[in-house]
């Protein structure tokens, strides 16, 4: 009897796993433009991002309400971050604390706040916030001081680089959502990560990932190579052709 209970509840879990993969929704993301490429007058940008939610098995999709988090990432780099104090008339630097792979762009979009999607610890674990994006400090000098990472996140959230909104994605069906995704006119140049993340009841059931570049057009990618490689030929060069179009204009505009 005992092993024909086994084989019993062995078979009743397989079922149910069965029955589980038929159900267990997918991804699907897609961009307005994977490659924005920006002039000198370049003051930023809108891509339209899609998602749309399918369940295995269920052709008109599933029937469940979702949330739905975009989480858009720019290039990552070292960022320092100093306090100042003021002695007599000077300000002086005296103390930093300095991190690693920051953000340079950081937007965080969802259909609702954040803390009615996941609790707070399903949302440390799959990092979503603009303060689980932001890694624990390198100590420099002295203890470790949380004002500093609240520093970073509120100067970047100042420059418009560090933004949450709990209105950007919005669902026009029940399986399908928009979100809009803003780039400021000071986005810097390289490669942004998309990571999307749905929710059903407080867990994230499924997944999807792209990406995009912010890049400078030919010309303009032409003179900042040409300023970096060569930055006394190209002052040089800048002077020369300013004095020549002050003498051209005075002697179009010269008064007889």
């Amino acid at each position: 009897m005992s092993a024909r209970l086994a084989r019993t509840t062995l078979l009743a879990l397989a079922l149910i796993g069965a029955a589980g993969i038929t159900r267990a929704e997918t991804l699907i993301v897609s961009l307005s433009r994977e490659n924005i490429l920006i002039q000198s007058n370049f003051t930023g940008e809108r891509l339209s991002l899609f998602g749309v939610i399918q369940r295995e098995g269920d052709e008109k999709g599933a029937s469940a309400a979702y949330d739905a988090v975009v989480t858009v990432r720019g290039p990552r780099g070292a960022v320092t971050v100093r306090r100042k104090e003021q002695y007599g008339p000077m300000w002086l630097n005296l103390d930093e604390r300095k991190y690693i792979a920051i953000p340079a762009f950081l937007a965080v979009q969802s259909n609702r706040a954040l803390t009615s999607i996941a609790s707070a610890s399903v949302r440390e674990d799959l990092r979503i916030g603009i303060n689980a994006q932001v890694p624990q400090q390198i100590v420099a000098r002295g203890a470790n001081d949380p004002r500093f990472r609240e520093a970073l996140q509120r100067l970047r959230i100042a420059q418009g680089l560090f933004r949450e909104n709990p209105e950007a994605v919005r669902f026009i069906a029940p399986n399908v959502f928009q979100a809009a995704v803003d780039l400021p006119g000071t986005a810097p140049l390289g490669d942004y990560d998309v990571d999307v993340m749905v929710f059903a009841n407080g867990a994230m059931i499924a997944r999807g990932n792209t990406k995009f570049r912010v890049a400078k057009t030919a010309a303009e990618q032409t003179l900042a190579t040409i300023a970096a490689d060569h930055g006394i030929w190209f002052g040089l060069g800048t002077s020369i052709l300013a004095l020549l179009v002050g003498w051209l204009a005075s002697v179009i505009f010269r008064r007889d």
